[in-house]
């Protein structure tokens, strides 16, 4: 059995053919072209899962269906994409259009949560019935596998976990709301805490690091310098595991999952991360050593999770 699958960003579209195995058989990507309007996306989009066909040499007949990882407020039952601001999207009625290409059935949710999925199903939660994903990278998303199943909350517009509030009145988020989880544990928040720290402290050794120039200020700069003992680069590291720490904490004691996994670029930090994020949840949640334990885990998929996942939602439910 082969499914399509089609991760839809703002700049770009990944599509791939995935067995049912999770193996990735063949893929590419094709620019979004968002000012193209939704309709031409569609067709480009729709072309490319043909010539995907053609090039791989699997017949069209032999896949069974298509999931799509799309940004935005999705709704998953009706096919819909509500809003999307990454793609200029209102309203769009994104699997009925589709469905003037393919006859085939077709499944959409929200890219946060077909990640998610591709890393319960084939991923670092595949041993485990209960998953949170957590990604880390401009933003903060989140995806809920309960049972082996998908959670997405009234309409698909739930478990949107980056905007849990762990600072009242704290920094701006992109919500419009303040103190949420995504304002300090992004990428981008640990960046701009970064960026902050090396104008306090002229001397830290971050300076050197990033040659003088605080515009190449990236998700390692604190990690890497902490390691060499900088106290400025330390500090940041530790606000950076109390604040992601905070918002561990208030998903454990929401879901009680049996696994937590941690997906984004700052994770390539591995046990640099983990190591003191496990010591504070392990500290703070509720019920102490009362409490079911909660495995900690990097995501394994990467940047094929997306693809991965959206074809588990055939695959995995």
């Amino acid at each position: 059995m082969y499914i399509f699958g089609v991760d839809i960003g703002g700049t770009g579209i990944k599509l791939g053919i995935v067995d049912e195995t999770g193996k990735i058989v063949i893929k590419s990507s094709i620019p979004t072209n968002a000012d193209a309007g939704y309709e031409v996306i569609i067709k480009n989009l729709a072309n490319q899962l043909k010539k995907l066909c053609e090039d791989s040499g699997i017949a069209l007949s032999e896949v069974s269906a298509i999931g799509i990882g799309c940004p935005g407020a999705i709704n998953s039952k009706k096919g819909m994409v509500d809003y999307s601001n990454n793609l200029r999207w209102t309203d769009v009625p994104l699997v009925d259009e589709l469905h003037k290409y393919f006859d085939l059935p077709i499944k959409v949710s929200n890219d946060a949560n077909v990640a998610a999925l591709g890393e319960h199903v084939f991923g670092a939660g595949k041993r485990y019935n209960d998953t949170v994903m957590i990604t880390l990278g401009t933003g903060v998303g989140g995806g809920v596998v309960i049972g082996d199943k998908l959670f997405e909350g009234n309409e698909s517009k739930g478990t949107e976990l980056g905007h849990i509030v762990i600072v009242h009145n704290g920094e701006l988020c992109s919500c419009g709301r303040r103190g949420c989880v995504e304002a300090y544990a992004s990428a981008t928040a640990l960046i701009r805490d970064t960026k902050v720290a090396m104008k306090k402290d002229k001397a830290s050794k971050m300076w050197g690091y990033v040659g003088g120039d605080i515009n190449k200020v990236d998700g390692k700069t604190a990690f890497e310098c902490a390691k060499t003992g900088d106290y400025s680069a330390q500090r940041v590291v530790d606000d950076y595991i109390e604040y992601l720490g905070e918002g561990l904490c208030n998903y454990i004691n929401i879901f009680r999952p049996q696994a937590l996994i941690l997906g984004g670029g700052v994770c390539a930090q591995g046990e640099n991360l983990l190591a003191p994020l496990r010591e504070y949840v392990k500290r703070y949640w509720y019920g102490g050593e009362k409490s079911p334990h909660v495995e900690l885990l990097i995501a394994e998929l990467g940047n094929d999770a997306g693809l991965i996942g959206a074809a588990s939602l055939f695959l995995g439910q």
